[in-house]
């Protein structure tokens, strides 16, 4: 209770409306309560009927008959199942080894050679022009390259014939040893905006007077990138990798729109495997079942991300301290 002297002499009570930890708690609960009750609704709950549907054998008419874990047991022996995770392992590569990598030499050139040089504007236009991929719809896109890579009047072809090498024209999509890669050529093109985007944007909040002393020393570009600016931006490379490769292992749309798995499932992936089996083979139960274990996946691999990221971040307040 605080006194307060009014005009008049009036001597008042007012009540101490000072800053209370529990009450800031229970205000900013309330502004998570919509959020929360949308994952609850839109992840857990439609995560928790998968799994219930994984443990029946389904056709989806019918009532499901309880199969407990006889789905999760033929997965173990499905060889097409674990080819799918081989060919994850190919996408990981184009959509999170290779853009990470080659979009920290764009990012690093575009800042720190380009926005100098020809100014930030320049650099700017060059930035939103490699992100444009990221906003063209998956579906768009998976249309175009499939004309651009069509066997007989596609773009390719008819360039290398243009060129003198038409001996280099193939079906990229339809020959089963080179249909991986198209689709792999294709997903770097799409994501390399993204980590360009990120990396640029961390950029930032280096301080310019690093590049600066370390050009007054006589470092080049490359050591200035090696010593400057790789270390600088490490969260940002953690948050790439972890959040390009998750959609490496959920990817699905490139794959339906350009080979739908094909050809004789040399580009079947988990996602569009479980999208088969549940839809087209009506193996609902079993579909579930790949999709669970995906999920699984998917979710550990984000855990284990987030804990070496923010190990990092702890070993490098560590070290300032």
């Amino acid at each position: 209770m605080t006194v307060t002297v009014e005009r008049g002499g009036r001597v008042t009570g007012k009540q101490d409306r000072s800053f209370h930890p529990r009450r800031a708690r229970d205000s900013y609960a309330l502004f998570l309560l919509p959020g929360a009750l949308a994952f609850l609704a839109v992840v857990i709950v439609p995560f928790l009927m998968n799994t219930g549907v994984s443990l029946t054998d389904w056709q989806g008419v019918g009532s499901p008959e309880w199969a407990g874990l006889a789905n999760y047991r033929e997965l173990l022996d499905d060889a097409e199942f674990w080819e799918s995770f081989r060919h994850s392992l190919f996408m990981i590569v184009a959509m999170a080894a290779l853009p990470t990598a080659v979009g920290l030499v764009l990012a690093a050139a575009l800042f720190d050679y380009v926005g100098k040089h020809f100014g930030s504007r320049t650099a700017a236009v060059l930035r939103a022009c490699f992100y444009l991929p990221q906003v063209l719809p998956i579906a768009v896109a998976g249309i175009v390259w499939s004309w651009i890579l069509a066997p007989d009047d596609g773009s390719l072809n008819e360039l290398l014939q243009a060129v003198g090498l038409g001996s280099w024209r193939q079906d990229w999509l339809g020959d089963p040893d080179l249909a991986l890669y198209s689709v792999m050529g294709v997903m770097v093109w799409v994501q390399l905006g993204f980590p360009l985007v990120v990396f640029m944007a961390g950029l930032q909040r280096v301080d310019p007077q690093l590049y600066e002393a370390a050009e007054l020393d006589g470092a080049g570009w490359w050591r200035r990138f090696a010593h400057i600016t790789l270390p600088q931006i490490r969260p940002e490379i953690h948050v790439v990798l972890t959040w390009c490769t998750i959609a490496a292992l959920k990817v699905f749309g490139a794959v339906y729109v350009l080979t739908k798995g094909g050809p004789g499932g040399a580009t079947n992936v988990p996602s569009y495997f479980s999208f088969a089996t549940f839809f087209e083979k009506t193996q609902v139960g079993y579909g579930a079942a790949i999709s669970t274990v995906l999920t699984v996946i998917i979710l550990a691999l984000f855990l284990v991300g987030l804990r070496l990221q923010t190990r990092a971040q702890d070993a490098e307040e560590g070290l300032r301290t």
